[in-house]
């Protein structure tokens, strides 16, 4: 059954008033609320709440004689059972429900550490039907176990049953809508280029900034090489690192177009393929992304341009995730960081990932 707005406001809640005596068994249709003078006022039962023998006496005591009683026909369920049915189909791997419905949600909880992901399209047909819904995060968020991925649940109090089977079975597809991509715990080969800091003339910072990125990620720092502006200087820097065994490279600076920068054709010379220059973030527009051979496979390489020195949160932020979870990049997908790609430097101070900086690719 389809309902636009109009119609389901028409049609209201479903149901019949019932004598109290004759409640037992039955779902309240609404919130009852409790009045105590002078010490509260709430609800005292909720929508959906199956009435007891032992609600009665409480509810005369409210001054109730009458309740208004959800009638469900076979074609139909409650907010809560499908609440859990479509909990069930949408939780993909190392996703869980948080718990039983209350009031008719169950919010969607990651069941592990990881990157949070969602086909957006996917999502979008899921709620196109307005009966059931499900929100979510953004796409591409680190996430912590038990942290809240989003919530689902029925539109209105009665729901049908084809409505709910037919938004289970597109969740369902692929696994489950809702996954957590576990992050691997590789361990990086860092080189921190320029001549200053090579030659000891000023302290690195950027070692440190991308330990520490790395780290929260669940990953690490196998060595960190210092190679001044040179091409075969960054070159050979990066071939010692795939040689002890570092799972991925990243360098940073000598990123831009001054003649000084030979970062990125370092990149090349030591055997960088794919090569992806620039990109549609800022900051963060002169990144570099590849790919390289080493002794146990290929291996992604990432060039980091000094913005990285002077934001917290840039280009590689949005990369690093992913990479850890698997994912490799083309020029379309990188293309896609534009929308949401531009870092808006919020006064109150950076509050990324909870915000939309990245988030539309």
């Amino acid at each position: 059954m389809e309902f636009d707005c109009g119609d389901q406001c028409a049609a209201g809640p479903v149901g019949r008033l019932v004598s109290l005596d004759d409640a037992v068994g039955l779902v309240l249709a609404h919130d009852l609320t409790e009045i105590v003078p002078g010490q509260s006022k709430g609800p005292a039962f909720k929508k959906g709440h199956m009435v007891t023998p032992g609600d009665l006496e409480r509810l005369a005591r409210m001054g109730k004689r009458n309740l208004y009683v959800l009638e469900i026909a076979p074609h139909q369920m409650h907010e809560n059972e499908a609440a859990e049915q479509l909990a069930q189909a949408l939780c993909g791997p190392g996703v869980e429900p948080g718990g039983p419905p209350s009031e008719g949600k169950i919010t969607l909880v990651a069941s592990r550490d990881g990157l949070f992901e969602i086909d957006p399209e996917r999502l979008m047909r899921f709620n196109l039907g307005g009966q059931v819904m499900c929100a979510t995060i953004h796409r591409h968020s680190p996430v912590k176990k038990g942290h809240p991925l989003g919530g689902t649940r029925a539109i209105p109090l009665v729901v049908e049953r084809q409505a709910v089977a037919e938004a289970a079975e597109l969740a369902a597809e692929q696994g489950g809508l809702l996954k957590v991509l576990p992050m691997a715990a590789l361990q990086a080969g860092v080189v921190v280029t320029g001549n200053e800091v090579a030659s000891g003339l000023i302290e690195d910072r950027f070692a440190p900034i991308v330990t520490g990125k790395l780290e929260a990620l669940g990953a690490g720092v196998l060595g960190v090489e210092f190679a001044p502006d040179d091409r075969a200087a960054v070159a050979s820097a990066i071939r010692s690192l795939v040689r002890r065994g570092a799972q991925i490279i990243i360098t940073t600076a000598g990123m831009s177009v001054d003649p000084d920068d030979v970062t990125r054709m370092a990149i090349a010379d030591a055997g960088g393929r794919d090569l992806l220059y620039g990109t549609p973030v800022l900051p963060g527009a002169m990144f570099l992304y590849g790919m390289m051979e080493g002794p146990q496979g290929e291996l992604p390489i990432l060039g980091v341009p000094a913005c990285a020195l002077f934001h917290p949160t840039t280009i590689l932020d949005l990369v690093l995730p992913r990479v850890l979870a698997g994912e490799s990049f083309s020029r379309e997908k990188i293309a896609a960081l534009a929308h949401g790609g531009f870092c808006q430097n919020c006064a109150q101070g950076c509050r990324f990932p909870v915000c939309g900086f990245g988030r539309g690719g």
